[in-house]
């Protein structure tokens, strides 16, 4: 692919935390690539609403710590130019309304989020990508 047409894709919440914290070797082959091009800005990951609600009370709890507060974290990974923001709009509601084999709303949001753009999703989870009619990006 050109430089002016990086690789897109939407991310979970999983891989977005292993992704940013020292535990990238938790990744499949595929989706440390793909997190590797992005920090080289040869490639762009969508951040879904529902990913960045879970990161922000994986962090309110301990779970993840961030170099940075939650917010200026936020503002500063979509000011990089390696995230983009993946809002949860009405179309991705509507979407994820029929995507109910996945039994999580929030997987299903975010599976929903990847639909609406029409980009893969990178997670460990195989049966949601299935599910939703996305590629996976993984191993």
């Amino acid at each position: 692919m050109s430089e002016s047409n990086p690789p897109l894709a939407v991310t979970d919440t999983h891989a977005l935390i292993w992704a940013i914290g020292d535990n990238r070797k938790r990744l499949g082959k595929r989706a440390k690539r793909l997190f590797d091009q992005s920090d080289d800005h040869k490639c762009a990951i969508y951040i879904p609403t529902f990913a960045l609600v879970e990161l922000g009370e994986a962090c309110h709890r301990g779970h993840v710590t961030l170099n940075l507060p939650f917010p200026e974290w936020t503002r500063l990974a979509f000011a990089s130019g390696k995230y983009h923001e993946a809002p949860l709009t009405a179309e991705v509601v509507c979407v994820a309304q029929g995507l109910y084999e996945i039994p999580e709303r929030g997987d299903r949001l975010i599976a929903a989020t990847a639909v609406a753009l029409d980009l893969p999703l990178i997670t460990r989870d195989p049966e949601i990508a299935q599910a939703a009619g996305v590629d996976c990006i993984w191993s």
